[in-house]
């Protein structure tokens, strides 16, 4: 069974080492690619941390980051701390289970500025926290044709890291005529899962929605696919 990932860069490139480490034999192709959207700043004496769900609003936060870096940063999980500690900005909290569960460990009173994507998850954040959000990136969708023979030859099984990649893996596989039945997906969480639609040989969901515990979900269902 194949093995195929779909996220944009960087995280493609960061789930291709970590799947190789693995063992597996793993195959990329970007569905998507990032793209800067320009967004204003608060005024800054209201804000007590920023509240960071991808490492993309980092690299593609564009010049306002500059006047944030004073601000601790709560990051969904190690990748975006790390980019966030790369770009000068000091980490608070670290998750590893999504970001309501940063924004659920937090005491009040806080006021946060979220910068987020276009597509992201809605949060409720807990008794004495609050948050302003900004959108600073979207992603921009890319056709499949370069996976269409990969798909087209045998089984696969497809990781899923975004509601919006799984839509559209979903629609490419149809306009290129791949059919669905011979596709398993493992996606990051239900609602990606949800998105991709019906008709798969198999959907399957990480128990956690981080990267590590999704790979462990691959390796179970498909160490057959582990290089020797």
């Amino acid at each position: 069974m194949h093995l195929l990932a779909l996220r944009p860069e960087p995280g493609l490139t960061a789930t291709l080492e970590r799947s190789r480490a693995m063992g597996f034999a793993i195959t990329g192709c970007a569905l998507s690619e990032i793209e800067a959207v320009a967004w204003e700043c608060p005024g800054l004496a209201g804000i007590d941390g920023l509240l960071i769900g991808s490492a993309n609003a980092i690299l593609h936060g564009g010049e306002h980051l500059a006047r944030l870096t004073d601000k601790p940063v709560y990051a969904v999980g190690e990748a975006t701390a790390a980019a966030a500690r790369a770009a000068g900005f000091t980490v608070a909290m670290t998750g590893s289970g999504g970001l309501q569960g940063v924004l659920d460990a937090m005491t009040g009173p806080c006021h946060l500025l979220r910068i987020a994507g276009e597509e992201h998850v809605p949060l409720t954040p807990p008794a004495g926290v609050t948050f302003a959000e900004v959108i600073a990136y979207r992603s921009v969708t890319l056709p499949l044709d370069r996976a269409a023979a990969l798909l087209a030859s045998g089984e696969a099984m497809v990781l899923l890291h975004s509601a919006a990649t799984a839509a559209h893996f979903a629609a490419e596989c149809d306009r290129l005529g791949l059919a669905r039945a011979r596709v398993t997906l493992a996606a990051l969480g239900p609602r990606i899962a949800a998105a991709a639609g019906e008709g798969w040989a198999a959907v399957h969901t990480a128990a956690r929605p981080d990267e590590g515990t999704l790979m462990q979900l691959a390796f179970d269902l498909c160490g057959a696919t582990r290089s020797t």
